[in-house]
């Protein structure tokens, strides 16, 4: 019986109750959740909904705790029940019905942990969002592994996602590094505000290599083909960092889109703003009065000389991911943009929409990693490729996921790279070959799943193991509903903790000249299931299931 099922039937045991009780509480599947209980000496689960309804039907909540746990005890697959404290409810299962979860998870393969809850929700999600002028460092790291692993539990619990990044390809900073790469081709110093490091003369010999004509251009010819050449191959670079790090867009957003045609996404985002009511001239100029929002002053839209401001480009974006059919979106943002929070808020207000529940920005905080060295390519930054290439994509997926993007982070490289316990990631990623292993030896052995008896797995240990296995959905559901991935990863590490003194206590295959029976196909089962949740969890976290170590 899975928690499901379970929660099911006791539901349906609250709403005769609460019928026989005359009383008129609506209730729905998810107004019975069970908990497991820290000390398992308290059963399989708990629930509290006889403290939650007791006010409501004006009952003593011991006393409806009594009357619901007379019903629960007579349901199949249950050993016993007991109310505890002012109305908690324990249920223990039975070795069959708390066993039969194996069998269930080994058929619904990667689709366990799954559900519909999200279910209907349109998301937009961006992160990373990196300027195209240079390589990504060690903050968008972070970014990208927790935006990418928001966006998988997103999913998996039924929400529609589009993980998005936003080109910021307009604008100064764009001719700045166009002027940076044809000094660098030219032989010149670095222009004033340029962009230091070598990746420029990289940059440049590519241009030079597609445009060999380049120093024979006129100066504003050549500025524009270093600039486009050299933007191009940056965000080709800055693709395949991400694509390496296991992190993948459905959405590449050019700045660039806003400003073209006329009138322009821009211009139309002004006169939107217009009929809602909170756009108002003064001193020549277009402001946003989005004071009517939170925000600290009112903001100008566009200068008196004509020129719109950063503040425009980011209103337009905003209408445009409404326009594209996005109910909700997601920010993730660095530790040095809470200054941006209130502006985005604004402009969803100010837009006609509800600044507290269509938009969402996580604030992200800084990470660094000790002994990490600065690039020697890209200058005074700590480049995603370096960290890769140092500590390998699952170390740094894993390790960055492990933790809520809002605290601080420091990581130790040796940890990280070491082959034993203490190493989260090696740790997780052991138990899953461990499970392999296990398959493969049993196999060889003449083991195999044609049998399935749950009440068979009696031991503590098994106990133990089903009911981390249970509580997978929960945690995934829980981590997107909360915006919070660790959670995937910090049960992964209680999966796998349960799952080897499982092994070191219950054998698969038989010792010996122990005849093959069917305590041994059955657990099996177990051990299959279990590799199959660990598969499941890192993949939700972007870090690979190896079937060797």
């Amino acid at each position: 019986m899975t928690p499901a099922e379970l929660s099911l039937r006791i539901l349906d045991i609250v709403t005769a109750v609460v019928a026989r009780r005359g009383g008129e509480v609506s209730l729905g599947p998810d107004d019975v959740r069970l908990e497991r209980p820290k000390n398992r000496e308290h059963g399989d689960w708990a629930s509290n909904i006889a403290m939650k309804l007791a006010k409501p039907l004006g009952v003593n909540p011991r006393e409806l705790a009594t009357e619901l746990a007379e019903g629960i005890s007579a349901l199949d697959g249950v050993a016993s029940v007991d109310v505890a404290g002012p109305g908690f409810i324990n249920v223990t299962l039975d070795a069959a019905a708390a066993g039969e979860l194996a069998r269930s998870i080994v058929e619904q393969g990667e689709s366990y942990g799954r559900s519909e809850a999200l279910r209907g929700q349109v998301i937009n999600l961006e992160f990373v969002s990196a300027n195209p002028t240079g390589p990504l460092h060690i903050g968008h790291t972070r970014w990208a592994a927790l935006g990418d692993s928001i966006g998988r539990v997103l999913r998996a619990a039924g929400a529609q996602v589009a993980n998005e990044f936003y080109i910021n390809d307009a604008g100064s900073q764009m001719d700045k590094f166009g002027a940076s790469i044809l000094a660098a081709a030219k032989g010149e110093p670095m222009p004033e505000g340029g962009y230091p490091g070598l990746y420029i003369a990289d940059l440049a010999k590519v241009v030079l290599e597609r445009e060999p004509r380049l120093l024979q251009l006129d100066d504003d010819a050549a500025l524009a083909a270093a600039r486009e050449l050299g933007y191009e191959q940056q965000l080709a670079e800055v693709r395949e960092s991400l694509a390496r790090f296991n992190v993948e867009f459905d959405v590449w957003f050019s700045e660039r889109e806003l400003h073209a045609g006329d009138p322009s996404a821009i211009d139309t985002a002004v006169e939107r703003l217009r009929e809602q009511g909170h756009v108002f001239d003064e001193d020549d100029a277009i402001w946003v009065r989005t004071t009517d929002f939170g925000d600290d002053k009112d903001r100008v839209i566009r200068r008196g000389n004509g020129v719109y401001t950063y503040f425009a480009a980011d209103a337009a974006y905003y209408l445009s991911k409404t326009d594209r059919g996005f109910d909700h979106k997601i920010y993730l943002l660095g530790a040095d943009h809470h200054g941006y929070v209130h502006r985005i808020k604004a402009i969803a207000g100010a837009a006609g929409d509800d600044p507290e529940r269509d938009v969402e920005v996580l604030i992200g905080q800084l990470v660094s990693i000790n002994g990490a060295k600065l690039s020697k390519r890209a200058g005074n930054i700590i480049e995603l490729d370096d960290l890769q290439a140092w500590l390998g994509t699952d170390a740094l997926r894993y390790s960055l996921g492990r933790y809520p993007a809002d605290s601080p982070l420091t990581l130790d490289p040796e940890v990280l790279q070491r082959r034993t316990n203490d190493n989260p990631v090696f740790y997780v990623q052991y138990a899953h070959a461990r499970t392999h292993q296990v398959a493969k030896n049993a196999a060889a052995s003449g083991v195999d799943r044609s049998v399935f008896d749950a009440g068979l797995l009696d031991h503590e240990t098994e106990s133990v193991l089903l009911g981390v296995l249970a509580e997978f959905p929960r945690i995934v559901r829980q981590s997107a509903e909360l915006r919070e991935p660790h959670r995937v990863a910090r049960y992964a590490e209680e999966l796998a903790g349960a799952f080897h003194r499982w092994y070191d206590n219950c054998r698969v295959t038989p010792l010996g000249d122990e005849e093959i029976a069917d305590v041994h196909r059955t657990r099996l089962w177990l051990n299959d299931a279990s590799g199959q949740v660990l598969r499941n969890a890192l993949d939700l976290l972007g870090v690979s299931a190896p079937e060797r170590m």
